[in-house]
């Protein structure tokens, strides 16, 4: 009888996974509770909760202001959820657990597999060790190039602080940022018209965005194409035609609203860097409540639509909307089967993406709802800031300052949902399960 209990106690490697953010965010609370965290020394439960949440799911929504509310030790507190939400708990975990000389048990194994979404279990502790190496080293170089801005700016010691905080923050696509030392809630926006600055951070935001296994394969197989896995070229090339056209849109959108006075450079850095930060990085070079209606759509519409599987980033995923677009057209010419780069397409890839379209859909609408039965805000600003939640972006039009209890608490929510939720629920939905014994009979539908 104490295995049967055993046995129906097991946790999922999904439900190990929605765990460990949770203990995380949980951890990242009482720290950000602690008088020596804030300025102030008083900081509510609301806002350390919403905080820690915000940076383990690598969201960048922010109650108070992160540069002037936290001292250096909350900052150091966030920085750290930030990486670990980032890279995956899992993945420091396993890590820390090698250095340690832990013998790794094929549960761990599995659970860590779930949690990058890698296609096998051979080589995961390998793989574990470049992602770590890699992810370091990245920063490591994030920091250094943005060191020549900041440390001339704000000294040495805050310099290099500052350089190591928003490299991390902008690799893992989280978005936090110290800049409210020169006003509140700024983000990036005094540096607008900077290559260095703007450029620095649209790399490691994409790095970071495309996902581990890509690197893997590049890695392996360096600049040939032909040889790189099919997932890898699906990411590649959605992520080019996304930032690409992104930058386009936003650069016709804001040519008479934001971009209106400035000059060419200043345009298309802008609106480069909104196409890349829309996808789940969270840090802004213009005021976004300031944005073009056009503009809010567009970014609404990358939001939801993310990075890329297995990375840092949030939303439904590259390889998701890819999916859906080939099936739509395959659908539209009447073939039975969608092809990309001379592969033909499984149809549990259909299905597990319909369930991520439609569950992250879902979340989102139903949490804009709610927020909207409980404050009279404008539609268009809560959809934009539950979009960005789910997408776990972090870009806002300002009124996560204005939420109250209730709606804060559905932002956090959403937040997590974000992270863990929406893979999670697909994973479990569409697990293999055994054959019923009974099948039922077939009927055919009306559809469309």
């Amino acid at each position: 009888m104490i295995n049967e209990k055993t046995k129906r106690l097991r946790f999922s490697n999904m439900q190990i996974v929605a765990m460990g953010y949770f203990l995380v965010a949980t951890v990242g609370t009482v720290l950000l509770l602690l008088p020596i965290s804030s300025v102030e020394g008083n900081t509510s439960l609301l806002q350390a909760m919403f905080t820690a949440v915000s940076a383990s799911c690598v969201t960048g929504l922010v109650v108070v202001d992160t540069s002037t509310h936290w001292t250096l030790f909350g900052q150091v507190v966030i920085l750290i959820l930030i990486q670990i939400g980032g890279m995956g708990f899992m993945t420091i975990g396993i890590r820390f657990m090698l250095l340690m000389r832990h013998k790794i048990s094929l549960r761990e194994r599995e659970v860590m597999v779930e949690s990058i979404n890698a296609s096998q279990l051979g080589g995961i502790l390998c793989l574990t060790r470049r992602i770590v190496a890699g992810t370091f080293l990245v920063e490591s170089i994030g920091a250094m190039l943005l060191a020549i801005r900041f440390i001339p700016e704000f000294g040495f010691g805050k310099g290099l602080f500052y350089s190591v905080f928003h490299s991390i923050s902008a690799f893992c696509n989280a978005g936090f940022d110290l800049m409210g030392i020169k006003e509140p809630y700024n983000s990036l926006v005094s540096y607008s018209n900077d290559t260095l600055v703007n450029l620095t951070i649209i790399s490691l935001i994409i790095i970071g965005g495309i996902g581990f296994l890509v690197w893997d394969d590049i890695y392996y197989h360096r600049l040939k194409w032909k040889r790189y896995h099919l997932h890898t070229k699906i990411v590649l090339a959605c992520t080019a035609v996304l930032v690409f056209g992104g930058t386009m849109l936003f650069y016709i959108l804001e040519c008479r609203a934001t971009g209106a006075e400035m000059g060419i450079k200043e345009g298309v850095l802008t609106a480069l860097f909104q196409s890349v930060t829309c996808r789940t990085a969270g840090f802004n070079t213009v005021d976004t409540a300031s944005l073009s209606e056009g503009s809010k759509i567009l970014s609404m519409l990358l939001m939801f639509i993310g990075g890329s599987p297995g990375s840092t980033a949030g939303g439904i995923k590259t390889t998701t909307v890819v999916v859906l677009v080939l099936y739509m057209i395959s659908g539209a010419r009447r073939v039975g089967q969608a092809t990309i780069f001379g592969r033909t397409l499984e149809v549990d890839a259909l299905q597990k993406a319909v369930s991520i379209f439609i569950i992250n859909l879902g979340f989102a609408l139903i949490g804009a709802l709610t927020i909207c039965a409980i404050q009279p805000l404008a539609a268009t600003d809560v959809l934009f800031e539950v979009f960005s939640a789910m997408g776990t972006v972090g870009m806002s039009t300002g009124i996560t300052r204005e939420l109250t209890t209730a709606s804060a608490c559905v932002i956090t929510l959403l937040m997590f949902l974000g992270r863990v939720g929406s893979v999670s629920l697909a994973t479990a939905l569409l697990e293999k399960k055994a054959k019923p014994p009974i099948t039922l009979p077939t009927e055919k539908i009306m559809i469309g």
